[in-house]
């Protein structure tokens, strides 16, 4: 009681002052600041999408940079000439004791590892998407983010936009009814997949340390073709076009829809022809063979996920399309209009809804509703979602205690999972029973080898 009262007298003495109280940082705890104050934090992998995410956090302080290959990102480096420069994310984290937060930016197979570590220090942490390589990694470090209390942000920028929250708001009002079908699909990829492991070995550039980029990855031989960019189309370092994509229109899907899990999933996926080896030619053909490479994503597929009945709405089932598949046209868009690059279309029993690009749509909601004339003088429903100030200030705002971000890793751990059994699908070509509650698919047990596949030594969770 008298620390109370001793406690509550200098609040009101410094109020009655005028006193503005800025509280240190190990006053708080590590990891934990004041709204008042910077996030000090550091960045790791910053030579590609991670550079946009630090400009995102320009409010912030950038004190340390984490970077396996300095030449690649050296314009960004020399953008932070006051962050202190390390190749190795452990030794950072070993050595930066005052840093608040870490934002992730190298390829999908590090972000596990890279953000439990953080965790575990008591750091916030925002990380690309999609949030890990495998479901089991996005359950764990969900689960320690939870405990950790800290705060975390996949990088799904739209989740905070206006044009999403419209979309949800509009599908919600039941103007196109009850929407049983989704059809989503992107440009991606644009990288390659579909090939075989190279088979020359060009020596590793000094410039680069080979061993802290593979991570937990299986060791292999350095090649260009991994590194930088191109590691999306391999099974071992990344999630193919799927993985990629999927959660920046997912999220619009499931927050409208008001999904959870799926309970089954299916691909299927193009093969390669090509001129066949003595002896290798297919059955059915001359000279060829069809090939499905065991190492990468194939350059196109059609993925679908099916989702039970909620309390109200129907089944919903979900349509993936990529490589440059897309579905088929609704038959009330006017044949003028070709369906776009990348798109999302939503089939209700009274209508349907046909956005151009990703997470909402790129013209606004209402100016893609089907049939035209039949809602020429449609009236937008009111706001009932929150929006946000930002999808980056949102996420600096939660590690100053301010309300959960609007992907943090649970919801972005829902939208990342329904992705990687996508890629499990695609892998198998098979069809697929998703438990959730026990993280396993249940008619095929081979498919369960890619929940959690084993992780070089020295690198498990």
């Amino acid at each position: 009681m008298k620390s109370k009262i001793i406690r509550r007298h200098f609040v009101e003495s410094a109020a009655a002052a005028g006193a503005f109280v800025i509280v240190p940082r190990h006053v708080l705890g590590q990891g934990q600041t004041p709204p008042s104050d910077k996030l000090n934090y550091a960045a790791v992998g910053v030579g590609g999408m991670g550079q946009n995410y630090m400009k995102g956090c320009a409010t912030e302080n950038c004190v340390a940079i984490a970077d396996v290959d300095p030449e690649y990102a050296a314009p960004v480096i020399r953008s932070y000439p006051n962050a202190r420069l390390y190749r190795d994310y452990r030794v950072m984290l070993e050595k930066e004791k005052n840093i608040d937060a870490v934002i992730i930016g190298t390829p999908d197979h590090t972000h596990a590892v890279i953000a439990m570590a953080a965790i575990q220090l008591g750091k916030h942490v925002y990380c690309a998407k999609p949030m890990t390589r495998t479901v089991y990694e996005a359950r764990a470090i969900t689960k320690a983010a939870r405990q950790a209390r800290v705060a975390t942000q996949m990088s799904v920028q739209s989740c905070a936009s206006e044009a999403a929250c419209a979309t949800a708001e509009l599908i919600q009002s039941g103007a196109i009814g009850h929407v049983r079908e989704v059809h989503v699909w992107t440009d991606r990829p644009v990288w390659p997949q579909g090939l075989p492991r190279p088979a020359d070995t060009p020596p590793v550039p000094q410039h680069l340390d080979w061993d802290v980029w593979l991570g937990p990855a299986p060791v292999r031989p350095y090649h260009p073709i991994y590194h930088p960019f191109n590691f999306r189309g391999w099974y071992d370092f990344g999630t193919g076009a799927l993985g990629d994509m999927a959660t920046h229109t997912f999220h619009v899907v499931f927050t409208a829809l008001k999904l959870s899990h799926p309970t089954m999933v299916s691909a299927s996926t193009t093969v390669v022809a090509e001129p066949a080896p003595p002896g290798q030619a297919d059955p059915k053909w001359s000279r060829i063979r069809l090939v499905k490479y065991p190492e990468t994503y194939p350059h196109s597929s059609i993925v679908t996920w099916d989702f039970p009945a909620r309390e109200g709405p129907p089944p919903v089932r979900l349509h993936w399309y990529d490589g440059g598949l897309k579905p088929p046209r609704p038959p009330e868009l006017d044949p003028s209009i070709a369906l776009p690059a990348e798109g999302s279309i939503y089939v209700g029993d009274k209508g349907v809804l046909f956005l151009r690009g990703a997470g909402g749509g790129e013209r606004g909601p209402a100016a893609g509703l089907l049939p035209a004339d039949k809602f020429k003088d449609f009236t937008p429903p009111p706001k009932t979602l929150k929006r946000t100030v930002g999808h980056y200030i949102e996420w600096i705002q939660a590690a100053k205690g301010g309300p959960p971000a609007s992907c943090n890793f649970e919801f972005g751990c829902l939208l990342t999972e329904a992705a990687l059994i996508g890629c499990i699908a695609q892998r198998t070509g098979k069809t697929l029973l998703w438990d959730a509650e026990n993280m396993r698919f249940t008619n095929d047990a081979d498919a369960n080898q890619y929940l959690n596949p084993p992780a070089r030594a020295g690198w498990q969770l």
